[in-house]
């Protein structure tokens, strides 16, 4: 009887750690799994240039260096997301640089349940940060008003999260706006409507992105 029940036992010994090693592979691959890459460093796969609107007479808009170069547009240049982002739950994650010009660099207009907002980064006279709008009023006459002084040539790091009752913007790792959106009236500018579901604009002034990210929370 012996003889017939060890190699059973033996068998079941080295299989156990292997099933472990196989659930410890697989909680990494889960958790990369939530951060897509929304940029992948040598093309606007996955954009399109916004050329509607106010953004028909847009500048320039290239890839090159790892970078989206949006050139200086009459007004506006910009890019929107060819897809269906998350409306909740999400963080959206980049870096942005002005080139030229003196207004906003980072128009990002991103979707709050069936609303969207837009973000606004170097507005009035290149140093406002808010978000566009909240009951009627723009980033620069509500709570999310804020003022930067920004460089040309340098990289910024922005970071927006949406969460039902949270809506949060970092700023170089600073947290610079907060709200509840709840119960809110949530909308965008006529003029950032072709930006829809998810794009980022500029106004009057060139700029560069890049390591553009979105996570599932």
């Amino acid at each position: 009887m012996l003889r017939t029940f060890l190699p059973l036992i033996c068998c079941v010994c080295f299989a156990l750690p292997l099933a472990a090693e196989e659930k410890e592979d697989a909680k990494p691959q889960e958790a990369k799994s939530k951060v897509q890459k929304l940029f992948d460093g040598k093309s606007l796969k996955g954009w399109k240039v916004n050329d509607k609107g106010f953004y028909e007479d847009h500048g320039k808009v290239s890839v090159k260096d790892g970078e989206i170069l949006l050139g200086k547009g009459d007004p506006a240049t910009g890019i929107v997301l060819d897809g269906n982002p998350p409306k909740m739950n999400y963080e959206i994650r980049l870096e942005a640089k002005r080139v030229e010009g003196g207004d906003f660099f980072c128009g990002m207009t991103f979707p709050v349940g069936d609303a969207h907002q837009t973000l606004i980064i170097g507005g009035w006279g290149g140093g406002v940060t808010g978000i566009t709008s909240i009951d009627g009023m723009s980033a620069v006459e509500n709570e999310t008003t804020g003022y930067t002084e920004f460089e040309n040539n340098k990289w910024y790091k922005i970071r927006v999260r949406v969460k039902p009752k949270h809506i949060q913007v970092w700023l170089d790792g600073e947290e610079i706006i907060h709200y509840d959106p709840e119960g809110r009236r949530l909308d965008i500018w006529i003029e950032q409507d072709t930006t829809k579901p998810l794009g980022i604009g500029t106004w009057n002034t060139g700029a560069a992105l890049r390591n553009l990210e979105l996570e599932t929370l």
